[in-house]
């Protein structure tokens, strides 16, 4: 209720200032308080992990790892960060990051805009914070596309460390040509590198570190189809269902509908989720889903775990509906 009465003025600012305003006091508030504890629920093993809830905040809101401790302050079961490159880098040119509140949705183009992964790592360190911490990896933008895989390679080493599981972002819109990754011959090469790269990382450091491959919502049935073959053929640990979408047909007319980027928030909940029931359908359970994509309340989390889902991430749920969505939700995933 508290957060119903200020999201008017919250929303009166730009959004990417507001944005900044939170990661700021989010970062004070980590720093000021008590470790937070995420909210009780029945605990659940994925990918080797003993996960306290079903519920995580999604990739994208924390993107240098500056607030981890006031986020576990929500009661999140874990925490994804990024998406952090091998170099800094400012993302595209603002303004870049657009609300359309009538439809529950937001538009971005941020670009990995982002401190670089020293910084990361140097934050991760710093944090309280000893819960699930995934880490989520993509490439530079001036990183030709046949050089793709050393950028991920780069950035996959040095967060091993910090790191409870690594996210390999190949599908975000605002990225040129990232989502070419998804091509299964480039697909292959890059899992292949990655795992190899793994089972050496698990032998110096003693300590196996789950890969999960995140995927947009725009694939077509032949295209989630092959992604599902690669994760099994090489044994990825987990995939992340989905990223933001390009299709606009559910926000047709309203204001900042034509922004370029990719469309997150209630829009994105169907065709999410139809990728999860499908992916759900190729993988009978070889491989974990977590789902993101679309959730604004309990029911759109519980509606993940129907189509298959294990985990659920919220991000502009969040935008909309404030901290208390986290509580909800893990209360609906209960099971």
């Amino acid at each position: 209720m508290l957060y119903d009465l200020v999201r008017p003025l919250l929303f009166s600012f730009d959004p990417e200032t507001t944005h900044e305003a939170a990661i700021a006091a989010l970062h004070a508030a980590g720093r000021l308080l008590p470790a937070g504890r995420p909210h009780p629920s029945i605990p659940i093993e994925v990918m080797g992990l003993n996960f306290p809830n079903r519920i995580g905040l999604a990739a994208g809101f924390d993107k240098n790892g500056e607030a981890i401790d006031g986020l576990a302050l929500m009661g999140f079961g874990f925490i994804e960060i990024g998406t952090v490159t091998p170099r800094a880098q400012p993302g595209n040119p603002r303004p870049r990051l657009f609300r359309l509140p009538e439809a529950y949705a937001i538009i971005n183009r941020m670009g990995f805009n982002n401190h670089g992964v020293e910084v990361l790592v140097a934050n991760a360190r710093a944090a309280k914070y000893k819960g699930i911490l995934g880490i989520n990896i993509g490439k530079n933008v001036g990183t030709p596309m046949d050089r793709a895989v050393d950028d991920y390679l780069a950035s996959f080493v040095r967060v091993y460390e910090v790191a409870s599981y690594v996210a390999v972002n190949i599908s975000s819109p605002n990225t040129q040509n990232l989502r070419q990754l998804q091509g299964a011959s480039e697909l292959d090469q890059l899992l292949a590198r990655l795992k190899e790269t793994q089972y050496q990382l698990a032998g110096h450091h003693g300590r196996y570190v789950p890969l999960a491959l995140k995927i947009a919502p725009d694939l077509d049935a032949v295209g989630i189809s092959d992604i599902a073959d690669a994760l099994r053929r090489h044994r990825i640990d987990a995939v992340i269902a989905t990223n933001t979408t390009l299709a606009r047909d559910k926000v047709e007319g309203l204001n900042h509908a034509n922004e370029e980027g990719g469309l997150s928030g209630a829009p994105l909940l169907e065709a999410s989720t139809a990728v999860i029931r499908q992916l759900a359908q190729e993988l009978a359970g070889e491989v974990p889903i977590i789902a993101t994509g679309g959730v604004l309340d309990g029911a759109d989390a519980r509606a993940k775990l129907d189509a298959g889902a294990t985990l659920v991430q919220l991000m502009s749920g969040l935008v909309f509906r404030g901290p208390g969505l986290v509580r909800k939700c893990v209360q609906a995933t209960a099971v």
